[in-house]
């Protein structure tokens, strides 16, 4: 390794799963000497770790190689993510590109620096195809001093009819449960409060664990490990499809020291028949009975549902299916996506295409009924005294913080009050969406 000073800067575009994994490849630069600096620095290698699921992916990644050629026109960029293993070539042309890197190599890239040069022409590519891509990397982000994501499970093996995400990622795969719970404990010794469990489907946990289907530990287990790790206040579950979701595992978060009330569910439709032209593995029964249940064992858990607007065949009749659907489920909040065509996937093909236009008017109605849900769930916890996690943004004299079940909350400013627990009482929602805290009466710092 040569010795003069070196720099890294690094931009993630997507999801917790991209901020999990350059944050790994941001630790593996820096164990080998590089200095990690801002993305709008001067740095020796910028690294871009692109999404394919925004409709944008093109130009955000244009973007933000302009932005890494203005701060160094001399600096290395390095593409890898989803993107790149979608379109490798084409990213190779982007002006300023030097390296793009697929799904195999993103976590091998010090081998490829030593000898890389500044492009005169276009960037070189390494990329394997997505069927040899069947190992795990674990990996976890420290985004702040309050939060991490912990990657547990990649990949998947679900074939919906809208999604590219099997072709940028390969089978699904699991971290094995010790690396795991080695990774939780490495972050409770940070003294970061909050886990959020990341992953592309992590209720299929345990697939692929020994590098094939041998299959030993489930989503269960798995949680019912996590569960016991000391130093940890809060684990959260990110995203988690309905059908993967038992009865089981919303007891257990039910009855956990360090599991919170809030699960995120991808609904996608509220119509049967389009489920079925999505080929998503499970109809609008189960999944109401998924949100009964848990609604049965904590009243006060926040539901987040995902739901796509203006999928082939969504005809006027099956969009207010949906909207029906969800109007009537005790859920907290909707994250809307206008369903964009994407190259080499079954929807492509399909009759029934929804006017762009159209997409639109139907995301803004139920953006409208996600804000109406989130209020009316804010309302019901007005006057409980809950815990909150603050976090170290100031923002105009104002910190902001999260209760357990995904309430957001603000108060003015208080250095000491950052990275820690507190016990406040839900006073009022704001004109900005949070709600205001009366003075905490007892300090929270860590669990009995």
């Amino acid at each position: 390794m040569s010795t003069f000073h070196r720099t890294a800067a690094f931009h993630t575009l997507g999801c917790k799963l991209n901020f999990a994994e350059t944050s790994t490849i941001a630790r593996q630069l820096t164990d080998a000497g590089y200095d990690k600096v801002s993305f709008d620095e001067k740095a020796n290698v910028y690294v871009i770790n692109t999404c394919s699921v925004t409709e944008n992916a093109d130009r955000e990644c244009k973007l933000h190689v302009k932005r890494a050629m203005k701060a160094n026109p001399e600096g290395l960029v390095v593409i890898v993510g989803c993107y790149a293993q979608l379109k490798p070539e084409e990213i190779s042309q982007i002006e300023g590109v030097d390296l793009v890197l697929g799904a195999k190599e993103k976590f091998n890239i010090l081998s490829y620096l030593d000898d890389l040069e500044k492009s005169e022409s276009e960037g070189v590519v390494h990329s394997c195809e997505i069927e040899e891509t069947d190992f795990f990397i674990g990996s976890y982000s420290i985004g702040d001093r309050t939060r991490a994501f912990l990657k547990v499970q990649d990949g998947c093996d679900y074939k919906c009819t809208y999604c590219t995400i099997p072709l940028a990622r390969g089978i699904s795969r699991s971290d094995t449960i010790e690396n795991v719970l080695k990774n939780a404990t490495e972050i409770a010794a940070r003294d970061i409060k909050e886990i959020v469990l990341t992953g592309v489907n992590i209720g299929d946990y345990g697939k692929g664990e020994f590098g094939n289907k041998r299959h030993e530990h489930t989503f269960l287990d798995l949680i019912s490990e996590l569960d016991k790790v000391d130093g940890i206040e809060r684990i959260r579950i990110s995203s988690i499809e309905p059908n993967l979701l038992k009865d089981e595992s919303i007891e257990l978060v039910s009855k956990s020291k360090s599991f919170v009330p809030h699960f995120h569910i991808p609904l996608q439709s509220g119509s049967d028949d389009l489920l079925k032209k999505m080929k998503r593995r499970y109809l609008t029964k189960l999944y109401n009975d998924r949100v009964n249940k848990i609604r049965e064992v904590m009243p006060d858990a926040a539901i987040g549902v995902d739901v796509i607007v203006g999928f082939p065949g969504e005809t006027e009749e099956r969009f207010i299916e949906t909207y029906n659907f969800l109007n009537d489920l005790p859920i907290t909040y909707l994250h809307v996506f206008t369903y964009s065509e994407r190259e080499n996937t079954e929807a492509v093909a399909m009759d029934g295409v929804v006017p762009v236009a159209e997409r639109k008017k139907r995301n803004k109605m139920l953006r409208i009924l996600s804000e109406k849900k989130k209020m009316a769930f804010y309302q019901t916890q007005l006057g409980k005294t809950l815990p909150v996690l603050w976090e170290h943004e100031n923002k105009d004299g104002k910190m902001f913080g999260f209760t357990e079940n995904y309430v957001r909350v603000q108060k003015d400013f208080d250095p000491a009050s950052v990275n820690q627990i507190e016990f406040l009482n839900l006073e009022k929602i704001l004109s900005d969406g949070t709600v205001s805290v009366q003075s905490s009466y007892q300090s929270f710092l860590a669990k009995a």
